[in-house]
């Protein structure tokens, strides 16, 4: 009797020890949005990080220096968002913003300061308040650096070409 108890007892012990595996549950999605769009207040914080860089003509590279076009690319390459590398790349890219739809992160484009048939000059609104906006650019002009420019100075709503939206599209 006692080896029949102990057949009977001994698989019950030994099963016992595992545990039933469950069946795989449905994964539960609630009200959750992929994050494809790119935060526009880390775009700003990102670019004030090179505050004070030196203007480089020609340049993407933050250890050398940075020209308009090359500080607006290498910006927003670093949220993945490829921007053409020269600033008469933007002429026909973005949707067209009025003063009162300019948001941070938008891009303002001017016209070359002597000539006012080719685009020549990039920043990305960092204050946004249509024609009042502040712009963060690599300036060649008397900073020779990364800066931030309020754009209703005479310098730059004579040149104001438009702002642009890249980031929408």
């Amino acid at each position: 009797m006692r080896t029949f108890l102990l057949l009977f007892l001994l698989p019950v012990f030994f099963f016992s020890s595992f545990k039933p595996q469950k069946k795989e549950s449905q994964i539960r999605v609630e009200n959750t949005k992929l994050q494809t769009e790119i935060n526009r207040d880390s775009i700003i914080v990102f670019a004030k990080k090179h505050l004070g860089t030196p203007y480089k003509y020609a340049s993407s590279n933050p250890a050398l220096g940075f020209d308009c076009s090359g500080f607006v690319s290498y910006v927003f390459s670093h949220f993945g968002k490829t921007l053409p590398r020269s600033s008469s790349g933007y002429k026909n890219i973005g949707k067209t913003l009025k003063p009162e739809e300019f948001k941070v992160g938008d891009i303002l484009v001017f016209y070359g300061y002597k000539d006012r048939t080719i685009i020549g000059h990039l920043g990305i609104i960092c204050e946004a308040n249509g024609m009042q906006s502040k712009f963060i650019h690599a300036s060649s002009g008397k900073a020779q650096q990364v800066t931030i420019t309020a754009l209703d100075t005479d310098h730059y709503t004579k040149r104001f070409y438009k702002c642009v939206d890249v980031l929408s599209e």
